[in-house]
């Protein structure tokens, strides 16, 4: 199973690929799309194409992306909801499996706590895919939305399994 997990931000949206086989997790890729123009639609536009171009050139089976929590400023949120939802139809078209994940459960999933501060996520990330060079802070929390996809994609698969052998 390959796994894009994308950190949504107007300004920058981070991206982290990997691979998992079983138990085992190994880093493909990462990094950061920069909006490009003034005007919010170019922005967004901009987003869709960088984001587009990374689903072809990497070929992930499965999306994952951080749910977008609300904030005191609600403009940042709405606009901030604007690049989630490219993220999302991005992964739609590409027709990928998508998980969306609460930030405290990815950082509970990938530290152990879920209040951690960002410098311990992207350490944990570094911890389970040795020899990872993170773009960014906006790519190492795409790692971990990612990561944390394989963590429950594993566990419904699994589930999913013993359901048939329980029914066969």
């Amino acid at each position: 199973m390959r796994v894009l997990g994308i950190d949504p931000g107007l300004r920058n949206m981070g991206w982290g690929i990997i691979d998992v086989a079983g138990s085992r997790m190994s880093h493909v890729a990462n990094g950061i799309c920069h909006s490009k123009g003034q005007d919010l639609a170019l922005r967004l536009h901009s987003l869709h194409e960088q984001l587009t171009d990374v689903i072809h050139q990497h070929q992930p089976d499965h999306g994952s992306i951080e749910q977008t929590f609300v904030n005191k400023d609600g403009v940042a949120t709405l606009k901030l909801g604007q690049a989630r939802g490219i993220a999302l139809l991005v992964l739609a078209q590409a027709g990928l499996t998508i998980g969306e994940y609460a930030p405290n459960k990815v950082k509970k999933t990938i530290v152990g706590v879920g209040h951690a501060e960002k410098h311990q996520v992207e350490h944990m990330v570094k911890l389970q895919l040795p020899g990872v060079q993170i773009a960014g802070a906006d790519a190492a929390d795409a790692l971990a939305i990612a990561m944390c996809h394989a963590h429950y994609a594993r566990a419904s698969g699994s589930w999913e399994a013993a359901l048939k052998k329980a029914s066969a």
